[in-house]
């Protein structure tokens, strides 16, 4: 297919028809070589419109489809080299319009279209590429707001991820270094647009996270430039490298009004490279101003906090205590004096007191004691047991008894009993 070939005869024999009267047969092949020849030459580069069905795609990377309208259908391939570069994905039911030439299969006498570039109809590829991917890749949450990491507030070391002789590096480092000196800067060479630039740039993120050295942040940048130069950082490649960055991603690539797919999945987005380093590092002069005011306020407030301590040391030192600490002495002895004098007092006057009730109840006590009542002439008897007997008919004659007086006691012997008669 593609191949040219010699324009076949299929004009009648006119000396085999005055003959034979017969006509000239030509083969299949003939024929068919015949239709492709015209076809070749008649269509060899045409603009063709239809709505995309019957599409599949075999290992071989070839791409066959048919385009149809209402009223009739054409047969397409698209060979791999073309569908290797398509930016966007083909489906059924889509409309296209497609470019190339008509040519015939032979072997089954069938013609078909070799479709050399296809692209929306209505749109641009590029534009639909750009929203068929940001569709997928926005469904599996990678523009997520909860994955975006901050940037530190004075990084150390960075690497850019750009082209290292065009101009969006010359501008970042310039206002970088105007801004903020005091970094160290690490330049990670990759081609920005073409062929192999989309593999570059994913390279360089993923090599950044492996460095030896600590990266405070990556940035991804490159100038202004048409959708097509920018394209290689809309590819699914390096989106995929700035999401799976362990270390935070500016991306500033083109100018304002330009749009990527890394800017959207970067940690912070910045418009231009000049705005890159605007968004990494802080203004020096503003740190300083910030910190000069630091300065002042912590100044005021410990001259403020000398000024109060100043005037309490003052205020103590007026007071007695300091003035004439042994006036304090005195006092406190004259009040411990008292003191003892009042405790004295009231220890005497409180053991008067107790040996005052104490007597009062000894004279109770007294009062009701057993043996007070034996020193009025009465006396205890009890038995050689040491019963005591409170009637005589608790003892018999010759019995052992004991009598208590109110001094001393007497051991006598039972000669007769004279009980109570009732």
């Amino acid at each position: 297919m593609g191949r040219s070939f010699n324009r076949p005869t299929l004009e009648p024999n006119h000396a085999t028809l005055s003959n034979a009267q017969k006509p000239n047969v030509v083969s299949v092949s003939q024929l068919t070589q015949a239709i492709k020849y015209n076809l070749n030459n008649n269509f060899p580069s045409v603009w063709v419109g239809g709505e995309i069905s019957g599409m599949t795609r075999p290992s071989s990377g070839h791409i066959y489809l048919t385009l149809k309208d209402q009223h009739a259908s054409l047969n397409g391939i698209i060979w791999r080299s073309d569908a290797e570069n398509l930016k966007f994905e083909l489906a059924n039911g889509l409309e296209v319009v497609c470019r190339g030439g008509v040519d015939v299969y032979p072997q089954r006498g069938t013609y078909q279209l070799i479709i050399r570039q296809i692209q929306p109809k209505g749109i641009g590829a590029l534009e639909l590429a750009f929203r068929q991917l940001h569709a997928k890749l926005s469904a599996e949450g990678l523009f997520d707001e909860i994955h975006k990491k901050p940037l530190p507030r004075f990084p150390k070391h960075i690497a850019v991820v750009t082209s290292p002789t065009g101009a969006a590096i010359r501008d970042f480092l310039q206002v970088l270094t105007r801004r903020w000196s005091n970094i160290r800067v690490t330049i990670v060479p990759v081609k920005v647009q073409g062929p192999g630039a989309a593999q570059e740039i994913a390279a360089a993120v993923a090599m950044c996270n492996r460095i030896a050295t600590p990266l405070d942040a990556i940035v991804v940048t490159r100038g202004g430039g048409s959708v097509e130069d920018l394209w290689s950082f809309n590819e699914e490649i390096v989106v995929r490298a700035i999401h799976a960055s362990t270390i935070p991603v500016v991306s500033g690539v083109g100018h304002e009004i330009d749009v990527t797919l890394s800017d959207l999945v970067a940690d912070v987005r910045a418009l231009t490279p000049s705005e890159a380093a605007e968004r990494l590092v802080p203004n020096y002069q503003d740190v300083a101003a910030m910190l000069d005011s630091a300065y002042q306020q912590m100044n005021q407030s410990m001259l403020g906090r000398i000024r109060n301590a100043r005037f309490q040391l003052e205020s103590l030192a007026s007071r007695p205590v300091i003035t004439q600490p042994l006036e304090r002495i005195r006092q406190s002895a004259i009040e411990l004096d008292t003191l003892e004098s009042s405790m004295n007092r009231a220890v005497r006057q409180g053991i008067s007191r107790y040996d005052q009730e104490l007597k009062e109840m000894a004279a109770r006590i007294n009062s009701v004691n057993p043996l007070a009542v034996l020193a009025r002439g009465y006396s205890l008897t009890s038995s050689a047991e040491g019963r005591l007997l409170v009637d005589c008919e608790s003892v018999r004659p010759g019995d052992k008894i004991s009598t208590r007086l109110a001094s001393g006691s007497i051991i006598s012997t039972v000669e007769q009993t004279n009980p109570e008669k009732k």
